[in-house]
């Protein structure tokens, strides 16, 4: 059962994301960017591929955790008891954001901690003539871990490689790639460089006739898309909170059937249950706080219908999200286009809002420094896109990041694309 939660709607978007239809327009950004401390130092925030800033609604679940004092879990006494409620409604809150089930959540301290602690327990079923596949698409989270794995396991490691041109990472390679030997697919839902969106429906029905399973990197398409573990097909799907307006941790939503069958390190005294024997020591609680309450800032960006479940809030906001982002990228993007000293990489149709381009004569830091010196924050260099970035000849320097969120607003972007034309002259 997924967790409904206690609807929390903020008073500042009562009157203000109404009837917010896919591209209505009717999405109320000054109502959203009120809810953000950190936006009132005037900075343009085109960083978020990197890290969001949070909502107040975050700060005071965090700090309202620590108010109420909170203990270690298993103990005999009422902030022991909080804090296994805090636990509870974190798994259930992550659940409605990503369509798993509250006792297939796990938690970790960055989508790299667990890529790592679960490629190191899927691999001891691995046996020398295995193969796994990873992409030249994904952050390097997404691929180290396996390709370290696959070493130590004496497993095979095959690449899916992408179109330099367009930015796309075409599926039809994937039916060679995947065979008999297969044991998992490792492939992003969305790049966190150029934005692409796979096909990952596809590339986990393919996995899946073969026997694999399908591991996708959902840190960089959660913040900006609906999602649905099981339409994806992602036997696990990880995401990070502080991509979304929430605390720095992060999360792996699988079938708990399949949790049930993998087996990680841990202290002989910890628990043998999932999701619990995944999670390596104590976890942070008052940041669980704050996820629930990401979660729940996320679930009332559109109206709810009354009745309706936390999961169905979530749904409705983020597809609203997604129609205002893509209008707010369409502007940047076509805004880069009329700059001729501007190289743009990847133009993908499916694409998160998220640019990645370089400025002739200018290096990508210098690019940075200077946009940083009129208060708009980009990011420069590879962003852990590293198989990327290689085969597009930009190592090691990158390139610059600039990348929306649903805080951001027509006024960050024409900073934006003020600061850049006059960095191209």
């Amino acid at each position: 059962m997924h967790g409904q939660g206690r609807r929390e709607e903020h008073p500042q978007l009562t009157a203000g994301i109404g009837d917010n239809a896919p591209g209505s327009g009717s999405f109320d950004v000054t109502a959203v960017r009120a809810l953000y401390p950190a936006l009132a130092d005037g900075h343009a925030y085109l960083d978020g591929a990197a890290g969001t800033q949070v909502p107040v609604s975050v700060i005071d679940a965090i700090a309202s955790a620590y108010r109420a004092g909170i203990g270690n879990l298993g103990g005999a006494f009422a902030a022991s008891r909080r804090a296994v409620e805090i636990v509870a409604e974190a798994r259930a809150a992550v659940a409605d954001l990503t369509g798993g089930t509250a006792d297939g959540v796990v938690f970790g301290p960055s989508a790299t901690a667990l890529a790592y602690r679960i490629s190191d327990a899927l691999s001891r079923a691995w046996t020398p003539g295995d193969e796994i596949v990873v992409s030249r698409l994904d952050h390097d989270s997404n691929v180290r871990p396996w390709i370290q794995a696959a070493g130590r396991a004496g497993v095979d490691v095959k690449w899916a490689e992408v179109d330099l041109v367009t930015g796309e990472l075409p599926v039809a390679q994937y039916a060679d790639l995947i065979g008999p030997r297969t044991r998992v697919v490792a492939v992003t839902a969305a790049s966190n460089a150029i934005g692409t969106r796979p096909d990952v429906v596809t590339i986990s029905d393919l996995a899946h006739a073969m026997g694999a399973l399908c591991y996708v990197d959902g840190v960089h398409a959660t913040p900006h898309v609906p999602v649905d573990v099981a339409a994806l097909g992602a036997d696990f799907f990880t995401t990070s909170a502080y991509k979304w307006s929430g605390p720095h941790l992060a999360a792996a939503v699988a079938p708990p059937e399949l949790l049930e069958t993998v087996w990680p390190d841990k202290l002989a005294p910890s628990s043998n249950a999932v999701p619990w024997r995944f999670e390596r020591g104590t976890l942070p609680f008052a940041d669980l706080a704050g996820t629930t309450a990401a979660v729940e800032h996320l679930a009332a960006l559109a109206p709810g219908v009354p009745g309706a479940s936390r999961r169905e809030r979530v749904v409705a906001s983020m597809t609203a999200v997604e129609a205002y982002e893509a209008a707010l990228f369409a502007r940047l993007l076509g805004g880069l286009a009329e700059l001729d000293r501007v190289t743009l990489y990847g133009k993908a149709a499916r694409r998160a809002p998220t640019a990645f381009f370089s400025v002739a004569g200018r290096a990508p830091r210098t690019v940075a420094e200077q946009l940083a010196a009129r208060g708009v924050n980009v990011w420069d260099g590879d962003n852990y896109a590293y198989e990327l970035c290689t085969v597009l000849g930009l190592e090691p320097d990158g390139a610059v990041r600039a990348g929306l969120v649903h805080y951001n607003d027509a006024t960050d972007v024409d900073r934006f694309l003020e600061g850049i034309a006059d960095l191209a002259r």
